[in-house]
């Protein structure tokens, strides 16, 4: 169990610098309280509040406000916004010296971090402003004739979703969309529902590695392979995956995965990147035109012009800060969280929960409906009286709430929502 003394304990009795940090909502408090919890397991910890009061400490959230909409943007710890502000700062002393000669090239430094936590060669790691982004250089990038098949699923991320229908106006390509149900019957199903739509003009493949509707979780590892053995290129959506829930690269053996950190990283907003195996480089074209020199340079794919460097170089505080907690504990956490409301809702009648509690399906992003509610107004309604950020979703199959709960979330505030939903279920909203 993580005490106050214990953490006291961990800081160590002469470290001025640490209690100074600790002061200010650092690094320390984190990394101190994980020193303290080493040998319990991932389970026990999610549960442990003195532990997770301490990261809960590390944000500087608005607590009059709760947020359950983390899956759109999440904030980022004090230790994240104040290395932001120096490279800022610092960055306006003379730009073209302090921003292009001293900060920029700590990219680098960067890019070598975010390869090992995904576990890629840092030569195959590229550096981007968001999910989006690093999806489009591979939605563009990949030379397709007319008539060529894109497959996907129709829960897919809107944007990507449009950007493969401007290409389907402009080049003639056809893109074809497959359902699944929420929550589906398994994995397996998931993974034949993608091999049956599966035809002879199918050239790449768009898969989610969690959804964001409901968080479901997809088998990325066979479906890529699956790809590989018939020709086809697969493109892995990891939009709300890094830094959610355990996993590394040879866990999804893909060729192209794309991500935002300014999600569960809680990196600076305008924060991602995009992997591309080394072979395939080469053959995938940047967004913004890049010397041919750089063919085979993953650094390509960065060629955006004028950019800050605070972005990218605040995602190190981010990453020391994720690594502090510990992957396994997180998820842990967030599941822990997840499962806190939607088990309790869940048994309410009339309450489905849209995303199974398989760990190996889903982590922290859930969605829920109720019977005769409009998730809209539910929605409205959680906001306007109790200050509760949620995210209505309405999809031509089906509609809900999603929940994102978050590792400063309270179970107060857990609590809190539930009860807010509880008597809308028994009192009905207001006219």
């Amino acid at each position: 169990m993580f005490t106050r003394r214990s953490f006291i304990k961990a800081i160590g009795a002469g470290g001025a610098i640490a209690a100074a940090s600790y002061r200010e909502g650092g690094i320390d408090r984190v990394l101190a309280a994980s020193r303290s919890v080493d040998s319990a397991s991932p389970e026990k910890i999610a549960q442990d509040e003195n532990f997770w009061r301490e990261i809960q400490q590390a944000f500087t959230v608005d607590r009059s406000i709760i947020n359950l909409n983390n899956g759109g943007v999440c904030p980022s710890p004090q230790v994240v916004q104040e290395a932001m502000r120096r490279y800022l700062e610092f960055s306006n002393h003379a730009p073209t010296y302090s921003m292009w000669q001293v900060l920029e090239p700590q990219i680098e430094s960067v890019r070598r971090r975010l390869a090992a936590s995904f576990g890629c060669d840092a030569e195959e790691m590229a550096i981007t402003r968001n999910a989006s982004e690093a999806l489009e250089i591979c939605i563009f990038g990949l030379d397709l004739k007319p008539g060529d098949e894109v497959l996907t699923t129709n829960q897919d991320y809107p944007r990507m979703l449009t950007s493969w229908r401007q290409r389907e106006r402009r080049e003639g390509i056809k893109l074809r969309m497959i359902s699944f149900p929420v929550p589906p019957p398994s994995m397996d199903d998931l993974y034949e529902r993608f091999e049956r739509a599966i035809t002879p003009r199918t050239r790449v493949i768009l898969v989610c590695h969690i959804t964001n509707l409901t968080g479901q979780i997809f088998p990325i590892k066979r479906i890529c392979q699956m790809g590989r053995e018939r020709g086809i290129e697969v493109i892995v959506d990891g939009a709300h995956a890094f830094a959610h829930f355990p996993f590394k690269h040879s866990d999804l053996d893909c060729d192209y995965y794309g991500t935002s950190l300014h999600k569960w990283l809680c990196a600076p907003h305008g924060t991602g990147f995009l992997y591309v195996r080394k072979s395939k480089i080469k053959s995938l074209w940047p967004l913004m035109a890049a010397d041919k020199k750089q063919d085979e340079d993953i650094r390509k794919f960065e060629e955006i012009g004028t950019h800050p460097a605070a972005n990218h170089n605040a995602i190190a505080e981010a990453l020391t800060f994720h690594e502090g907690i510990g992957m396994e504990r997180k998820a842990a956490r967030l599941r822990f969280l997840r499962d806190r409301w939607a088990r309790r809702l869940g048994e309410l009648k009339g309450v489905k929960i849209l995303t199974p509690f398989d760990t190996e399906q889903s982590c922290a992003l859930a969605n829920f409906s109720v019977e005769g509610i409009d998730p809209a107004k539910l929605g409205a309604h959680l906001w306007q009286r109790y200050r509760i950020l949620s995210t209505p979703i309405v999809h031509e199959e089906f509609s809900g709430i999603r929940i994102t709960p978050n590792v400063y979330t309270t179970l107060s505030e857990i609590d809190t929502f539930c009860e807010a939903v509880e008597k809308a279920i028994r009192v009905g909203l207001p006219a």
